[in-house]
Parts: C-alpha cells; sequence; structure tokens
C-alpha cells in the first residue's frame, strides 16, 4: 500500500450542486482516503492507495458529472494549463 497524492484539474463547477456532485464522484472511489477540493483554483487534490486505483478512475468519474467539461491531471502532458 501506497499513499499517493493527485492533483486534478476540474472545470465549470459554478453552484453548491456542482461541487457537491464532484465530491460524491471521488469519494466513492475505492482506494480513495482524502478529498480536498479548491473550487477558486478548480483543484481537486486527492489521497489515495495506489494498489486500489489510479488518475484514470478519478478523471473518468469526474467526466460523469454534468459540470465538468474535460478533467486533466495537472501534470498530465495533454492538459493545456501545464506549462512547466
Amino acid at each position: 500500500m501506497a499513499i499517493q497524492v493527485a492533483k486534478v484539474s476540474i472545470e465549470n463547477i459554478d453552484d453548491k450542486e456542482g461541487i457537491d456532485s464532484v465530491m460524491t464522484a471521488l469519494k466513492n472511489i475505492d482506494g480513495v482516503t482524502a478529498v480536498e477540493l479548491d473550487a477558486a483554483t478548480n483543484i481537486a487534490l486527492i489521497r489515495y492507495d495506489d494498489t486500489d486505483t489510479s488518475i484514470h478512475a478519478f478523471t473518468a468519474a469526474i467526466s460523469m458529472v454534468d459540470y465538468v467539461t474535460q478533467p486533466f491531471p495537472i501534470d498530465a502532458p495533454q492538459n493545456p494549463r501545464n506549462m512547466e
């Protein structure tokens, strides 16, 4: 068991219902131990056990929420905001 931390960019959350939907989607993934969501920066910080889940499960779960258009791992090359 190795606890990892992932940052996931979340777009278009503009109300409490949207935030609640994203939090529920992430918390329902087996292996997720904690989720912190900063709606001001559109970033979720997810702590998870990497033997039980992966970043792909987070992006899949988030993409199922109506309020989100394109979730990207912050460090992913396909993330247009990854300027590092």
